[in-house]
């Protein structure tokens, strides 16, 4: 049984890291001026920040039906039997019920979509895990099985330097935005299940939402992974067009909060940053399942 992983890139994985890691990703649309781009195919990480802080009107979709499904077809052309997709949580985007109702409608027993209630650095955690499963010969139920059982081992917590994105997005006021930079507000998000929730608002510099960030990882882990060895741990951070000394230092205080864990750092993907806007800056956890 040869079993093909596929996810979208708000797992932060492109096409080009994608095929060095033998899985297979959908590139999400980027809308910019109604002209649509595909993140890490017609459009760059500069051309997009670009568009992004230049004015110009920047709003993402879900991936069309036609090109989900040539997808499928397209790899059960190249040799495989089964297909596990993993998209985004089914709480941030009707992408993957959409894709469900393609798969129990054509590809029964052929394609499992797993609502792995996850994004970013979380959702890169579970598509590497799944990948191994396939790898050890697991069959496609069984593998999104697994991934809708652990989807709730996760945490993340994101921090918005800019208030304009989520303005811009009808997700705060314009009254809202005004006073909250007024006051220098910086509110930090949460999800801890399907939904991208309210968790802090925080006066001052990114720095201190970073800290906060990293007290709440801390106590999650504490809490909720108690029982798993801590170099099991994975801990994921991202930023949004962060510079190579911003990131190093996020780096810095990821490693000095969890010494014993698998820290890595994953750019946001351009779906997400169309929301936050430049300057964010994230974190997750999950654990390694081996």
């Amino acid at each position: 049984m040869k079993t093909a992983i596929l996810t979208d890139t708000n797992s932060g994985i492109l096409t080009k890291e994608a095929e060095s890691l033998g899985i297979h990703v959908m590139p999400m649309p980027v809308l910019i001026d109604d002209e649509v781009y595909f993140e890490g195919e017609s459009i760059t990480e500069e051309e997009f920040y670009s568009a992004l802080t230049g004015g110009r009107n920047v709003s993402t979709s879900q991936p069309s039906p036609g090109d989900v499904l040539d997808t499928w077809d397209r790899l059960f052309s190249e040799g495989y039997d089964q297909i596990v997709y993993i998209p985004m949580s089914s709480g941030l985007s009707s992408s993957c019920m959409t894709a469900k109702g393609y798969a129990q409608d054509d590809y029964e027993g052929k394609v499992f979509v797993a609502d792995n209630h996850r994004i970013s650095v979380t959702l890169r955690t579970a598509v590497l895990g799944a990948k191994k499963m396939a790898d050890r010969g697991e069959d496609g139920k069984s593998i999104a099985e697994f991934l809708e059982k652990d989807a709730y081992n996760s945490s993340i917590y994101l921090a918005v330097d800019t208030l304009d994105y989520l303005k811009k997005g009808g997700r705060v006021s314009s009254a809202a935005a005004a006073l909250g930079t007024l006051l220098s507000i910086k509110p930090i998000l949460t999800i801890q299940g399907e939904k991208l929730e309210p968790f802090a608002n925080m006066r001052g510099s990114m720095k201190r939402c970073q800290e906060k960030m990293l007290d709440a990882l801390k106590d999650d882990v504490a809490r909720r992974f108690a029982d798993v060895d801590p170099e099991k741990i994975l801990v994921g951070l991202t930023g949004a067009g962060l510079s190579e000394e911003e990131e190093a230092e996020w780096m810095k205080m990821g490693r000095e909060a969890f010494p014993k864990a698998q820290l890595f750092f994953d750019p946001l993907s351009a779906s997400v940053v169309a929301h936050t806007g430049p300057g964010a800056v994230g974190l997750g956890v999950s654990a390694d399942n081996e």
